[in-house]
This record gives C-alpha cells, structure tokens and sequence, in this order.
C-alpha cells in the first residue's frame, strides 16, 4: 500500500477515535448533569410536599375550629328554640288546664239545670195526666148531657157558625148594593167619565199591507219587466212598495199610507185585466186610478154626513172624512167607528138634554186627524184640532177633538159624551181585532179562576170573554153563598186578568125535582 494512503487512514482513524472520545465525553458530561438536574428536582419536590402537608395540616386545623364554632352555634340556638317551645308548651297546658276547670264547672251547672228540668218535665207531664183526664170527664159529661159526640158538636158549632156568617155576609152586600143604586142617580155623570178614562185606549195599529191576487206565475214577471223598469215606474209613481215573492199568485203592496195603498191596489188589478204592462202604461192607469180614489174618497165622505144628518162642513173636512175609508184602528174602520161615535154621542146628548148636533157633529170629527198621512208630525189629536180650527169648527167641537183621548181635561158635556161614545164603539164585541192566541187565554184563565172557587160546577166563558157563566152545587152552596162568590170572583178576576170592558159574572144555582107517573 502506498505511503499516502496509508496516511490518510490513519488521519480518518485519528478522526474516527476523536471523535468517538468527544461523544463520550459529552455523553458523560451530559449523565452529570441530568444526574445533577435531578438531584436538585427532587429536593425541590420534596421541599413543596413538606410545604404542602404543612399548610394541610393548617388549614385542617383552622376547619376543625370552624367545625368547632358552628356546632356550639347551632346548638345554642336549638337549646334557644327548645326553651322558647317548652314556655310555648307550657302556657298551653296552663290554657287547657283552665279550659277544662272552666267546662268542668259548666257541665256541673248544666247537670244541676239538667236535674231541674227533667224534674219540671216529670211535673209537668203528671199536671198534663190529670187535666186530660180532667177533660174527659167533663166532655164524657157534656156528651152525656146533650147527646152528641165531640165531633158531632164540633161539625154543628162550625156549621151554625158559617151559616150565620155567610147570612149576616149577604145581608151586608144587599145594603152596599142599595146604597149603591139610591146613589147612581146622583154619581152618574161621575161614574160615566170615570169608566171612560178606564176603557179608553189610545194607541193606533195600521194595516200596512194589501194583496192582489194575478192569474198566472208569468205575470209577475211582466208586472217586474225588463230590468225591473215596470214595477219600479209604478212604485214610483204610487209610492209604495210591491213585494213578488214565492207566494204563489198574489203580490203583496206595502205602504203605510192606505190612500196610497188602495191607488196602487186598482193601478195594479187595471194593467192585470188589460195585460199591457210598460211605463207609459202604467202611468196612465195611476193617474186614473188616483182620481177613482179621489171621487170614492169625496163620496165616501159625503155618505157619512148624509148618514149621520151632520151639514154645513167644509168641502176639505168631507175629503178628509173620505180618507177616513181606508183607514184601520185595531181592524175597526176609522170611518164606520167615526159614524158610530156620532149617533151614540147624539143619543146621549139628547138624553141629557143638551145639543145633539153638536155631540154628533164632534162625534164624527174627533178621529179626523186620523186621515194625515203617517208623514206629518203629530199625534191624531193635535192635526185634528188643527184642522178643525183651520176651518172654522166651533169651541165645543175643537175642545171634544182635543179631549177625547184626555190630552186636555174634558170641561164640557159633549167632550165627555164623545168620550163615552168612543169608548163605547171600541169596546162593544166584535169591534177590534185581537190576537186569537191571547183570546183564547184570556178565556181559559176565566174559566180557570171560575171552577177555583169552592162549590163550582161547571163555568163557561160566553160574550166573546165579555160574560162568565157559573153552576154551583145547589147541595153546597145556598142562596146567600152565591152572593158571596159573585163577589169574590169580580174581585179576582180584577186582580189577575186584562180585558177591555167590563165582565158580568153571572152565579146560577138550580135545583130539579124529577119523578115518573107510571
């Protein structure tokens, strides 16, 4: 091998072998001080675990003195509490303890009241002993004497003693029933006006509707036209208002206005008989059909001063009277009772002796605000008055208008007559509608109160409710006993039922004897 060879692996061995010796070296040096590093590492742990059981063991210390304190606390305030319930303890069983002393004393009082009244209870019972052994004797004595039960004297004294009341009862009302007749004569005139104020009425009830039967379905549809052009041109020009609805051939006219009502009525029947239906139609047959009306209204008016024998009133007063015709209170014609108020006023003025015609002439005149239509404002009086001042009608006329319902005080003879005779006209049977339904309870309540009455057979409301008719029992009820429930069963039937009028209350008591001739 050549020399420089071998030089250089003995340089790279030299370097090989330093190198080794030099990481040896550090690696020892290295093992120091790890070795080193840990030597103090545990020196220092082993210092801050002494520390650390040192301040264990203080704060170990410091939580049983903690402990220490709050146990002897809680248990202070126990021992506190436990006192304050065993004063509370104490003074209830101090309370009870004179609770009961205190009920023992009453219940000792109460035995010693007891004790006294049973004691007075024994007495009592042993005087109740005699006295009704007492009182047998004596009833065993007085029936011995008379001869009759205890009961049969009872029944006798009770018997004697109705009889007796019932008679001395009906004697009574024959006196008041004498008295009452010696005194009509003078109270009459008072009497009649206080029955008017009673049975007059002044509130007004209106039909508003009125039907026209068409020959056909396929007139209504002529009658509404195209677009409804017909039938609003004749509601227009009428001023009412026609109702086609499902009813089956008839059409319904409503208006309050019963002139108006009656032009629309003829309007209508005219263009269905004729069967031409359109505008220029049906304003010819309006304006034909209001002076129809017009002349109707003006005869009717002249008819009823003609009837009534009533002359010299003004040509508007005769159309207003006219108007009168189409006119309903209560389903009575304004006109007809208008008419009837002035012959009966004119009968009872010519009983009294006072004019006739005046009676009668304010008789027919007293509903003439009536014929307003609904429109004008005011009550029938106030245009009555009004109108017959326009026209020149005389004081007692005016006032017997304005009084005949009391808006004023009646001052006069003949507002008080036409008072009566109003009165009179709606009252009588038959004048005025009612509601079938409340009739026919009215009459059933009378009779119902009728049959109540003790000793009743049979009662029939008869008269339109205006009259009761009631059997008795001849057995159970006398002569006198009649008396007595004619009365009281006026006085009930004022008290329970309404009715117009007055009710005659007429008591039959019939007794038959019946045997055959064989």
């Amino acid at each position: 091998m050549p020399e420089p060879v071998v030089v250089i692996l003995v340089g790279v061995i030299a370097l090989i072998v330093g190198a080794a010796a030099g990481v040896f070296a550090g690696i020892m040096y290295r093992k120091k001080v790890a070795e080193k590093e840990i030597g103090s590492a545990e020196e220092q742990a082993k210092r801050i675990l002494e520390e650390g059981q040192k301040k264990a063991e203080s704060a170990k210390k410091e939580a049983l003195v903690e402990a220490k304190e709050e146990i002897i606390r809680q248990r202070n305030e126990v021992e506190r509490e436990l006192k304050e319930r065993r004063a509370e303890v104490t003074r209830q069983e101090r309370w009870i303890t004179q609770k009961e002393e205190n009920l023992d004393k009453k219940t000792e009082a109460l035995e010693h009241k007891t004790e006294a009244l049973n004691k007075k209870i024994k007495d009592n019972d042993d005087l109740r002993v005699k006295i009704e052994e007492a009182l047998g004797e004596q009833i065993a004595k007085l029936e011995e004497l008379s001869g009759l039960s205890s009961e049969e004297a009872k029944q006798e004294l009770m018997s004697r003693t109705e009889s007796q009341y019932k008679h001395e009862l009906a004697q009574r009302l024959d006196e008041l029933d004498e008295q009452f007749k010696e005194e009509a004569d003078t109270k009459a005139k008072n009497i009649i006006t206080l029955a008017i104020q009673r049975m007059a009425a002044d509130q007004v009830s209106e039909n508003a509707v009125s039907v026209v039967e068409i020959p056909s379905e396929d007139m209504k549809g002529r009658i509404i036209g195209r677009e409804g052009r017909n039938i609003q041109k004749l509601e227009t020009l009428t001023g009412v208002e026609l109702i086609i609805d499902d009813t089956p051939e008839a059409i319904t006219i409503s208006g309050f206005d019963p002139v108006r009502r009656e032009v629309a009525r003829l309007s209508l029947e005219k263009l269905i008989a004729d069967g031409r239906i359109h505008p220029s139609r049906i304003e010819e047959t309006v304006e034909k059909a209001q002076r129809e009306v017009d002349a109707e209204i003006k005869q009717a008016g002249e008819r009823a001063t003609f009837e009534v024998g009533v002359h010299g009133l003004h040509p508007e007063l005769i159309k207003m009277l006219g108007r009168l015709k189409y006119r309903t209170s209560y389903g009575q014609n304004v006109l007809q009772h208008s008419i009837e108020v002035a012959f009966l006023a004119g009968a009872m003025a010519e009983e009294l002796g006072v004019s006739s015609q005046i009676a009668k002439r304010a008789g027919l005149l007293h509903d003439i605000g009536k014929a307003f239509p609904h429109d004008v404002e005011g009550s029938h009086v106030e245009l009555g008055v009004q109108l017959a001042k326009k026209y020149k009608e005389g004081r007692d006329v005016v006032h017997a208008i304005e009084a005949h319902h009391n808006d004023v005080e009646p001052k006069t003879i003949i507002a008080i007559l036409v008072q009566a005779a109003d009165a009179i006209s709606a009252a009588r049977p038959g004048a005025r509608r009612a509601d079938f339904e409340n009739y026919i309870k009215r009459l059933e309540k009378l009779e119902e109160i009728a049959t109540g009455f003790s000793g009743v057979e049979r009662a029939y409301a008869i008269q339109a409710g205006r009259e009761i008719r009631v059997m008795v029992k001849p057995e159970d009820v006398n002569d006198d006993g009649m008396k007595i429930i004619a009365r009281e069963m006026a006085q009930k039937i004022q008290d329970e039922v309404k009715y117009p009028g007055q009710i005659k209350i007429n008591v039959i008591r019939e007794s038959r004897a019946v045997d055959y001739a064989k």
